[in-house]
């Protein structure tokens, strides 16, 4: 699949004088909470987001890793961008950037994987193809 200019899931945050620890940089864990506002605007792009709560097959993270590259600071605006980068038939292979507006740089990367789960079995199913469908249109467009 070939990425668009265009994300197919993002968005802007003011990064927060609380989001800070003690070595004056955003805490680790806040990188990996945009990635995770990301993926939720992800999930709203492939299943209704009106009935989010009460589906069957739903999204589920599987696994995540961070790579931080510079350091975060207060005042800041970060813009986080979310792509599937690969569809297999059990699984989609996320992969969020993390960027500093003020400093015009790209400052983490969190490759994802995203399963799909049956909230009634509590078991894994295979990727909808509705999902698919929703997914390749839109690099396809």
């Amino acid at each position: 699949m070939k990425l668009k200019d265009k994300p197919l899931a993002s968005f802007e945050i003011d990064v927060q004088w609380g989001d800070m620890d003690s070595m004056r940089h955003v805490n680790n864990i806040i990188y990996l909470k945009w990635v995770e506002s990301a993926r939720l605007n992800l999930f709203k792009k492939i299943i209704d987001h009106k009935i989010i709560h009460n589906i069957e097959i739903s999204p589920i993270l599987a696994w995540q890793d961070i790579k931080y590259i510079r350091p975060i600071v207060y005042p800041d605006k970060i813009k986080v961008t979310y792509d599937i980068i690969k569809i297999e038939d059990d699984r989609l292979h996320g992969r969020a950037e993390i960027y500093s507006i003020n400093q015009n740089k790209l400052m983490a990367i969190s490759d994802n994987i995203l399963k799909a789960f049956n909230t009634v079995s509590f078991k894994k199913e295979m990727i909808p193809e509705k999902w698919k469908k929703i997914i390749i249109d839109y690099y396809s467009n």
